[in-house]
């Protein structure tokens, strides 16, 4: 028997692997008081029954988090056989590492956490670093929603994959991998190379880096920039300009996550980028709506992995 459960971070997600599940979600009272504190109750048996909970850690980031291991700890006091986790957008998976001297390896911890209070294994959407992986000690499936997008670029561009006229670009050297793997699964082909924009973050001012030099050919074709979270924006848009100044015809973005600071929209929708492709792994605000911007559903990703488990 398997039990469905949403959080309060995104139930217009949760509501579409449901329908496609033909799983109605299962009855919860998530309740924020004015203090801040988080109230998790659970409105139905759920004894012997693996339990499902698909929470994204978005913005509020430390709110969605405290309702997950609610959500694990509510389930395991009544007695769920099996207690999985599914979270769309992984908050915290930026401070992987000590970026300077005395910060704490968030990650880690939020980890420890999801080990600690019962949950029996996480699932989550394109990890910001996949070196992560390697540090859970239960079970963890890292879900890539590249797939999917490209299917909605590829359609756009009225499936144009000829490598002479669309270029994959990684907006900084770390993410070249990323972009690797996306431009041979966008052509069907190992034989695929991208272009890299060669970017210096300032660690001591947040959300601020600057483009320096762009590697690869560009000239002339349509440029499809991969990468797996916005915040500001800022990024992003100084890859667009560089591309264009290398002689791109136009920019397009892949990103699987929305991740805005109150700014991003403004950035984004002045930039020279002509669309921008996006998960819904966080939910989307009115107010954060744009022209440029097309949100893509990850929901059958997820039904696809949750029906393993029926």
């Amino acid at each position: 028997m398997l039990k469905l459960f949403t959080g309060s971070a995104n139930p217009k997600l949760s509501q579409e692997v449901s329908q496609l599940l033909k799983l109605p979600l299962s009855h919860s009272e998530v309740i924020h008081f004015d203090n801040s504190e988080v109230r998790v109750c659970i409105k139905e048996k759920v004894k012997n029954a693996i339990c499902v909970v698909v929470q994204s850690t978005s913005n509020p980031t430390d709110t969605h988090l405290m309702e997950l291991f609610f959500f694990a700890d509510a389930l395991k006091r009544n007695g769920a056989k099996e207690i999985i986790a599914f979270i769309p957008y992984f908050g915290y998976a930026r401070q992987n590492r000590e970026h300077l001297p005395g910060e704490a390896v968030s990650t880690n911890v939020v980890i420890r956490f999801l080990e600690t209070i019962g949950f029996n294994a996480v699932y989550t959407i394109n990890l910001h670093d996949e070196g992560t992986e390697g540090i859970f000690s239960i079970t963890f499936k890292n879900l890539s929603a590249f797939n999917i997008l490209g299917q909605e670029v590829a359609y756009y561009l009225k499936n144009n994959k000829n490598t002479e006229e669309v270029a994959i670009v990684s907006p900084d050297q770390g993410g070249v991998d990323r972009a690797q793997i996306f431009a041979e699964n966008f052509f069907h082909s190992n034989k695929v190379d991208v272009a890299v924009i060669e970017k210096r973050r300032n660690l001591n001012v947040i959300h601020q880096s600057k483009a320096l030099n762009l590697y690869g050919d560009v000239k002339n074709k349509t440029c499809i920039i991969v990468d797996d979270i916005i915040t500001s924006g800022g990024t992003l848009v100084h890859a667009a300009e560089f591309c264009l100044k290398r002689g791109a015809k136009r920019v397009l973005a892949c990103i699987v996550h929305h991740d805005f600071s109150p700014n991003a929209k403004e950035i984004l929708a002045k930039s020279p980028i002509e669309k921008i492709f996006m998960s819904n792994s966080i939910a989307l605000k009115p107010s954060q709506e744009f022209s440029q911007l097309k949100e893509v559903s990850i929901a059958p990703l997820i039904a696809h992995e949750i029906k393993n488990l029926l």
